[in-house]
């Protein structure tokens, strides 16, 4: 008897899948506790229907992903932190859900700390490449800065010099 599953059932298969199993098997276990409904008609096309609803998801679902990439990869962030002095080691430490905050507070996009690629929390300042799953094809690379206040504003002056080098430069060029 060919039934459509509506649960997951163990060493049957998954929910929404077409098996065929023994008539006595569908009537006695499957039916009454609702694990399963008959294929044939109405329960065929609802399955059919429901298909394609969730193909469709899926597809927005990726699309979406993608545009989230988009802006994360090779996005730079900075994560102040505080150290002892004249130390790198932290006070405590950066894991993935301060990183999954960062990402909502930048750029708005919702991750799950799970999908966040950190093998350990990060326990020293320094630069680190981070990785985000977004979707099961979808991956992102990020730059994630762990920095004290100290570190942050010699960053920002190197900056600066060198948005200034640039200006210079483009101003000799002109002439």
């Amino acid at each position: 008897m060919k039934v459509i599953l509506t649960r997951d059932v163990p060493k049957l298969g998954q929910d929404g899948d077409i098996v065929n199993v023994a008539d006595g098997y569908a009537r006695n276990y499957l039916f009454p506790r609702r694990l399963a409904v008959l294929a044939h008609g109405a329960a065929l096309k609802q399955h059919q229907a429901r298909l394609a609803r969730e193909k469709e998801r899926s597809a927005q679902a990726l699309e979406e992903a993608k545009r989230q990439a988009e802006k994360l990869n090779g996005a730079e962030l900075e994560i102040i932190v505080k150290t002892s002095p004249n130390s790198t080691r932290l006070f405590g430490s950066v894991t993935e859900a301060d990183v999954a905050d960062l990402i909502q507070q930048k750029f708005g996009i919702t991750v799950d700390k799970r999908r966040i690629g950190l093998v350990d929390p990060i326990r020293t300042t320094g630069r680190y490449e981070i990785g985000v799953r977004l979707h099961p094809e979808v991956r992102a690379q990020f730059v994630l800065y762990v920095l004290t206040e100290e570190q942050r504003a010699e960053r920002e002056k190197e900056r600066q010099a060198t948005a200034a080098e640039a200006a210079n430069a483009e101003t000799a060029a002109a002439n």
